[in-house]
């Protein structure tokens, strides 16, 4: 497949630029046709200079261009909410990377393949990222009565949009966990380190099981990190599953691909990482449809 789907970023903040440098980089099946801020935005040069074409007419600009087929949302919860029925109206695709969740979670090795023809995809948290593959691959074995996360992350990769949406992020990650990860009860923490130099992020996982089998479980768990590692280079296992009782405690952490952002920032990465890959298969199945939905 020659062709590729045209796609928009919103928002040239950290995570926009790292999202545009992994499609410029990586994309099979995307290209991207602009960088979208408005008349306040420090770093669309940035991506100017990364010969990729800009406006700083916000959704105003965007939605000018009829050929752009997916749009990714790195903006704000609430900046979504104005541009998520643009967007559809438009018949564009939106892949959304704020906490606004106005379409259903998804997560890229659990389970993209039944959202690929949703206007509105909503790409949870980078705790839900990290920790929902993990607790789903135990469901997959056994029943997942309770899960609870805690992700550390380095407090200077955590920007104002990230402080302000503390209790978004808690409140979303945890709902995931029970959506798509299959836990009955579900609980998330997020924990800022003000260590020097920053820490990688981290994220430890305690479940409450039934019946646990360690042979089951271990497999599970290892199958589950080498397909979020096809998308996520830098995701690895730091404590195979440790079994007490009906307890299953493991821990993974994420090292940034380092392509805009420094490799401690494994929490915005992954969430970049999951926007790729969520794109790319939205994008070839487009292709396979002849580019239209």
């Amino acid at each position: 497949m020659e062709k590729k789907i045209p796609v928009a970023i919103i928002g040239p903040g950290n995570i926009g630029l790292d999202l545009m440098y992994k499609i410029l980089k990586r994309s099979k099946y995307m290209e991207l046709k602009l960088m979208v801020g408005n008349d306040t935005s420090k770093h669309l040069p940035v991506a100017a200079a990364a010969g990729v074409p800009t406006t700083d007419r916000g959704i105003e600009g965007l939605l000018e261009h009829d050929d752009i087929k997916i749009v990714f949302d790195a903006t704000l919860a609430s900046a979504h909410m104005v541009h998520a029925p643009l967007l559809k109206a438009a018949g564009k695709i939106a892949v959304d990377l704020t906490p606004a969740a106005i379409g259903p979670y998804v997560c890229p090795p659990v389970n993209l393949e039944g959202y690929k023809n949703e206007p509105n995809l909503n790409l949870i948290t980078c705790g839900g990222q990290a920790t929902i593959p993990i607790v789903y691959a135990l469901s997959e074995v056994t029943k997942v009565n309770y899960a609870e996360i805690v992700a550390c992350i380095a407090r200077d990769s955590a920007g104002p949009g990230t402080r302000d949406s503390i209790d978004e992020f808690t409140i979303t990650t945890a709902r995931a966990l029970r959506v798509v990860g299959r836990a009955e009860k579900s609980k998330a923490i997020i924990l800022l380190n003000p260590s020097k130099p920053p820490i990688m992020m981290s994220n430890t996982i305690y479940c409450l099981v039934e019946d646990p089998d360690p042979v089951k479980i271990n497999d599970a768990v290892n199958r589950m990190v080498e397909r979020v590692r096809q998308y996520v280079p830098g995701y690895s296992l730091k404590l195979p599953p440790t079994i007490d009782g009906n307890q299953v405690t493991t821990m993974v952490e994420i090292e940034g691909a380092g392509d805009y952002l420094p490799k401690y920032s494994g929490n915005l990465d992954i969430e970049t990482s999951a926007a790729l890959a969520v794109g790319e298969g939205i994008a070839e199945h487009l292709l396979k449809q002849g580019g239209n939905h």
